[in-house]
């Protein structure tokens, strides 16, 4: 008799989404006429939705993109990172399209921000369970109701994640180096999930290695490979992540030190400084 093991289901995006959240902003439904810009503005990504129709969107030379891209089925169209882009040929009156903005905690800093590609355009016909949402959506989009705005903004966050759930579930799919690409492989993301959700354990090699089931000396280098620097460093960088929002939030160091970690208030200040070149205190006076 074979012993089948079933393993325990893991949530790869709350522990992530619960330190950092994000906020989505409906700002426009109905149709679009003629050319359309969407200016870059610092900490803020762009999730556009199209039910119906067809559009050209165009980038400036030098951006890092396609310039002319054609978007001829319903599509979300997700820019995950300040980027100005215009859509040209727009659908036609009584299409369905919706736009939002998003602002994520620590902005371009957000460890998924980082980790997602620049634009992101997605049929919606390829991401099961989309269609309740949608339906939602464009429904407190068509008219005015008590909490419409609030109830859209919570709809374009739902359908976030359910893009970055599809994302993460692609299998043969080649995603960018970083997080995304960890978090896709189902050994490092449980090492990543319990780094994310207990960033304060004095975490080894071995101990992150046992939490993704593997020796050491084949994490390391599979950590690496996927995510893009070493098991040591993303830590660091997670819990410097947590460290800068927290300190913008007023919690002292001294008590983070604690949280994340650290002997005490002077190595986390030490590792702050040595990260940034600026000391906890020069940060907050100048970025916090």
């Amino acid at each position: 008799m074979r012993l089948v093991i079933q393993e325990t289901p893991l949530d790869r995006l709350s522990p992530l989404f619960e330190r950092f959240r994000v906020r989505a902003r409906l700002f426009h439904a109905g149709p679009l006429c003629g050319v359309t810009q969407f200016d870059a503005q610092p900490g803020r990504s762009f999730l556009h939705v199209m039910r119906n129709g067809e559009m050209e969107i165009r980038h400036a030379a030098g951006s890092g993109l396609v310039e002319r891209i054609v978007v001829s089925e319903p599509s979300l169209v997700f820019y995950p990172r300040p980027l100005a882009h215009d859509f040209h040929n727009a659908p036609a009156e009584g299409s369905d399209f919706v736009c939002a903005t998003l602002d994520f905690d620590a902005g371009v800093a957000h460890p998924l921000v980082r980790a997602l590609p620049p634009l992101v355009v997605l049929p919606l016909a390829r991401v099961d369970g989309i269609a309740a949402t949608l339906a939602l959506l464009f429904g407190e989009a068509e008219r005015v109701r008590c909490g419409q705005r609030l109830l859209a903004d919570r709809l374009f966050e739902v359908l976030l994640l359910q893009l970055l759930r599809w994302m993460l579930d692609q299998r043969d799919a080649v995603l960018p180096l970083g997080l995304l690409r960890g978090l896709s492989d189902p050994r490092l993301a449980r090492a990543l999930t319990a780094l994310h959700a207990r960033p304060g354990v004095v975490w080894s090699l071995e101990g992150m290695a046992a939490e993704a089931g593997m020796s050491r000396s084949r994490f390391a280098p599979a950590f690496k490979a996927a995510v893009g620097q070493t098991p040591a460093d993303y830590l660091s960088q997670w819990r410097l992540a947590i460290a800068r929002s927290e300190l913008r939030a007023g919690k002292p160091l001294k008590a983070l030190a604690a949280e994340l970690g650290y002997a005490n208030a002077s190595a986390l200040s030490r590792r702050f400084t040595q990260q940034t070149g600026q000391s906890p205190r020069a940060w907050l006076q100048r970025d916090g």
